[in-house]
């Protein structure tokens, strides 16, 4: 029989040894939980989780790229600084497997072991209903599906379960790659139908905070304008398994907590940060700063082309003239960007955006101003999106302070960036700052969605011009390259001489996060892609 010391004694050691391992044990799964979750946090929330839904603002994309899988994704490529960037030219599998290319059609064969994340099997037939639906809501995504010839659901075929068929109207460069950006997503269209009702066939209503996708993360929880939180779709087999179990995306609308959060290393990643306070932590290097010139994409003054007076195309080039462009870039900016004025008369390059021919000249502007019947000037409202407020609301500023040099006296108007895109499809607003950038990165493709006349969505300045219409649509289908070059200098000339927007500055998308996270890549809706995320620590 042991001594009753020595038997105490191994029963102290064996309690302890059991309170270390589990000690060590807790310590390893809180090290793995912080490893595979993920703060993210913005200025700026989603506003829906459907794509498709009217007024989906950009951080809507980002919910919705992380929710549903497409067809096809775009490959990766370097930047000129290293960095991974989607690209283009590279078009890879998603929900399908392969596809067969032909002058007439293109043949997809989905993916066997593709599910929703109910469990339901993807099939073809849902990838039609998605399409159609695409095709006809209207606005956004209806004229997104246009942009690449996807136009009519008598398109899409439904061959069996496991294949689907888009057959051409027209050969276009960009149906293609319209296949890989956020609007085709494939939609649950059993779970999305027992939700739909007769004035709702579509479930527009229940989609919007309802997700019902085969993404590689799940909704847990969404309390809007505060929180959106996203746990790992375990059963997803489109791609690698992501690193994050779950990421939590927090809304901190005032930048200075934004910030201290981060040098803090309470928060993992962030953009849309004042560009002041991105040109500090680079240089403090504490943190991994990210600086990518967003392609496509021009930072405007934008004025109502079809109301007075800036359906006054003098009034419209007296603002170009009366802009502080150098002031934006150094008090707004701190260089944080492209500057898109300066100039030559004539287009330079086959590229956009590129330079204007404006310049800050009071003189001129003021000129112009009394040549368009104005030589006291007039009143308006300068209007911009308050959810990017750091950038918008010192370009606002310093623009109002000039126009009143002019005799214009502006009221600046701050939107709720939850409504910003509502406000702005309705094309009523006579005098704005914005930021537009498109998807593929085609100088026809920007002047399709942003000049053309014919209901483009983001002509939001509502500018036509039967002239604009048709070098664009020129371009578009160019049977060669000499006519396609003339066409797009053409339509940039045209867009400098009626000026429905003045160029400011080609912005960058500035990211900002903990030398732990790996895994970033730029992609051209501007929005984080959580499935190439990690963390090391």
């Amino acid at each position: 029989m042991p001594h009753p010391k020595t038997d105490r004694r191994t029963l102290l050691k064996s309690g302890a040894g059991a309170a270390a391992l589990s000690a060590v044990g807790i310590r390893n799964a809180e090290a793995q939980s912080r490893r595979e979750t993920l703060l993210l946090i913005s200025e700026n929330p989603p506003n829906s989780t459907d794509i498709h839904g009217v007024g989906a603002n950009r951080p809507a994309y980002e919910a919705s790229w992380n929710l549903y899988d497409r067809l096809m994704t775009f490959g990766v490529k370097k930047d000129a600084a290293g960095n991974e960037m989607y690209d283009y030219n590279s078009l890879k599998p998603e929900l399908a497997e392969e596809w067969n290319l032909t002058p007439t059609s293109v043949t997809f064969k989905l993916r066997r072991d593709a599910k929703f994340q109910d469990g339901t099997p993807v099939t073809a037939q849902d990838v039609k209903w998605s399409f159609d639906r695409a095709v006809t809501v209207g606005g956004f995504p209806t004229f997104q599906m246009r942009a690449g010839s996807l136009e009519k659901p008598e398109q899409f075929v439904a061959v069996d379960d496991h294949t689907f068929r888009i057959d051409f109207l027209r050969a276009d460069k960009l149906t293609m790659p319209d296949l890989a950006v956020p609007v085709p997503v494939v939609i649950n269209s059993g779970l999305a139908k027992r939700n739909a009702t007769a004035q709702d066939p579509w479930a527009m209503d229940w989609l919007r905070s309802n997700p019902a996708g085969s993404g590689a993360y799940r909704l847990e929880r969404w309390v809007p304008g505060q929180e959106m939180v996203f746990i790992r779709n375990e059963a997803w087999t489109q791609g690698p398994k992501p690193s994050l179990a779950r990421v939590i995306w927090r809304i901190v609308p005032q930048s200075g907590n934004r910030r201290a959060l981060l040098e803090r290393g309470d928060a993992d990643i962030s953009f849309d940060l004042p560009p002041k306070d991105f040109q500090e932590l680079q240089n403090a290097r504490r943190l991994k700063i990210v600086s990518t010139p967003v392609e496509n994409a021009l930072q405007y003054i934008g004025m109502n082309c079809q109301k007075p007076p800036f359906n006054n195309v003098k009034v419209r080039q007296a603002v170009a003239f009366a802009v502080p462009y150098e002031r934006i870039m150094e008090q707004a900016l701190f260089g944080q960007g492209v500057p898109m004025f300066g100039g030559p008369a004539d287009p330079a390059k086959i590229e956009w955006p590129q330079p204007g021919p404006f310049r800050t000249d009071l003189e001129r502007a003021k000129a112009l101003l009394t040549e368009a019947g104005y030589p006291n000037g007039f009143e308006t409202k300068l209007s911009f999106a308050l959810g990017l407020a750091t950038i918008n609301e010192p370009i606002s500023l310093a623009l109002a302070e000039n126009l009143s040099r002019i005799g214009i006296r502006a009221t600046i108007n701050k939107v709720p960036g939850a409504n910003w895109r509502n406000e702005l499809l309705k094309k009523e607003m006579p005098l704005i700052t914005n930021t537009f950038g498109g998807w593929l990165n085609y100088p026809d493709y920007f002047f399709y969605w942003a000049y053309h006349g014919q209901d483009a969505v983001f002509n939001t300045m509502s500018y036509k011009n039967p002239a604009m219409d048709a070098l664009i649509d020129r371009s578009r289908f160019a049977a060669s390259q000499g006519d396609y070059e003339a066409a797009v200098k053409g339509f940039v000339k045209l867009a400098w001489e009626d000026v429905p927007r003045i160029p400011l500055f080609q912005p960058y998308l500035n990211v900002a996060m903990q030398q732990s996270i790996q895994g970033y890549r730029y992609w051209f809706h501007r929005q984080l892609d959580y499935r190439t995320l990690s963390k090391t620590a």
